[in-house]
């Protein structure tokens, strides 16, 4: 008799133990995770969520580490990495289908009929879907168009519930510190869900506009969730000067200097340099030379624009004297996490030799998730060998390896900081005419946002 094939909506207790697992890790990827508008999760679905999609795999697994470990989450992804029949069958147990594109071939395109069919079956079942709505990733901090597929599904589930709540939309806005380095921060802001019932009149009249209609409303609240530098022309300016004037805009806007709260400030900030370029071009052009000038002089000179910011890493001989004598715990943690966190870059760059940087953090995320507890369990085995000392000795050292990987961490940052403030302090002194340069352009990308 043929097994009958599971759901993919059905939750085994392998994938909720390998989700635990998943999001554990996620949270200690980063040194701030962050999550704003939790009251606007659902407790049950149908729901739909709809991140920005800027980093691979990394906004999948953002959006598990917020809704209830109980509810299964089914994300599309790209059909193109489904082509090996492995890693397929990988990506069906992690509850992930195809999605095919217009890139994928003309003749797969039927084949998204299926699949939204499935969509549908999910939603009917009142599990939950996570659904990327500008269908591709961008490596840039703007929002690109929405594409439709995400609204036909929606519209399609909502229709057994008529004008009665029933699927829901939930925009989930994501930032990152960095899209490459881990330790940094990550906010995840979770918006109010759409009711879809709202506009099953509308769409009972005419499809396309009501699909114009909640999408419109979709990409103005994941303007207001992210951090969107919407603009081509001047985009590496907008970069620069989101930077540059993040403590100001935030000391003008009488915010504490908090991450979340220099979140807000950037998005201020972005929200003045689109008016900006759409009404006073001239200014732009200005703008655009000023940061170039000043980049190019941070980098002539080695040097990073929060260095100026109230002269935050300040020279401290105590920071000195603490570096001295934890110096032993940063060799013991360097030692026993060199190999668990450097040979994931090493498959990356020499390996698997990926290009594309939006993969890079999901790649060595995913692979460390297997290095450093492998690792940790070998050198565990290693000094049960050569030491001959108790179990709890051994279990105390098995656990101790990521608390001294940490430390490690933090007494690098300590350093790169202190060293940091100790060139500035040094031009300071020796070129003070280069300092005056930098901090006259500064001045004048403040007064030109803040005004």
């Amino acid at each position: 008799m043929k097994k009958k094939s599971s759901k993919i909506y059905e939750l085994p207790l392998s994938f909720y133990l390998t989700r635990k697992y998943v999001v554990f890790c996620f949270k200690r990827f980063y040194s701030e995770f962050i999550v704003v508008g939790r009251e606007n999760i659902p407790t049950e679905g149908p729901v739909i969520y709809a991140p920005n999609h800027i980093n691979a795999l990394m906004d999948a697994v953002a959006v598990h580490a917020v809704v209830s470990p109980k509810l299964p989450l089914i994300f599309l992804a790209r059909a193109d990495i489904f082509r090996n029949k492995s890693i397929a069958r990988f990506l069906r147990f992690t509850k992930i289908m195809p999605a095919f594109r217009m890139r994928d071939g003309m003749e797969n395109l039927n084949k998204n009929n299926e699949i939204f069919d499935q969509c549908v079956e999910i939603l009917d079942h009142r599990k939950a879907l996570g659904i990327m709505p500008e269908g591709n990733q961008g490596e840039q901090r703007k929002l690109r168009p929405l594409v439709k597929g995400i609204f036909r599904i929606a519209f399609t589930a909502q229709q057994q519930f008529g004008e009665n709540e029933g699927v829901k939309i939930v925009p989930v806005g994501i930032d990152l510190g960095d899209y490459v380095k881990f330790g940094k921060h990550i906010i995840i802001n979770i918006g109010k869900p759409i009711e879809v019932s709202e506009y099953m009149n509308l769409y009972a009249e005419n499809q396309v506009t009501a699909t114009n209609e909640i999408r419109n409303r979709l990409r103005n609240d994941l303007n207001n969730l992210s951090l969107n530098l919407a603009i081509d022309s001047y985009y590496d300016c907008f970069e620069i000067v989101v930077e540059v004037a993040n403590e100001a805009v935030l000391n003008e806007l009488k915010l504490p200097n908090k991450t979340v709260y220099r979140f807000i400030a950037r998005q201020k900030i972005a929200e003045r340099l689109v008016k900006m370029e759409k009404n006073e071009p001239l200014n732009m052009e200005k703008l655009q030379a000023l940061s170039f000038n000043y980049q190019n002089a941070l980098q002539q000179n080695k040097l990073k624009t929060v260095l100026f910011d109230n002269n935050k890493y300040s020279y401290n001989w105590s920071d000195g004297l603490t570096l001295i004598w934890t110096f032993p715990i940063f060799v013991l943690g360097f030692v026993l996490n060199f190999l668990p966190f450097f040979i994931p870059e090493f498959i990356r760059k020499d390996i698997l030799k990926v290009k594309d940087i939006g993969f890079f953090s999901s790649l060595h995320f995913g692979l460390g998730m297997l290095t450093f507890p492998i690792f940790y369990i070998l050198q565990t085995l290693v000094f049960s060998w050569i030491s001959s000392v108790a179990w709890w000795w051994l279990l105390l050292f098995l656990l101790s390896q990521y608390t001294l990987g940490k430390g490690a961490l933090r007494w690098y940052k300590t350093f790169t900081k202190l060293r940091a403030s100790i060139r500035f302090n040094k031009l300071k002194r020796k070129k003070p005419a280069k300092m005056a340069e930098m901090i006259a352009l500064r001045k004048e990308i403040i007064e030109m946002i803040s005004r």
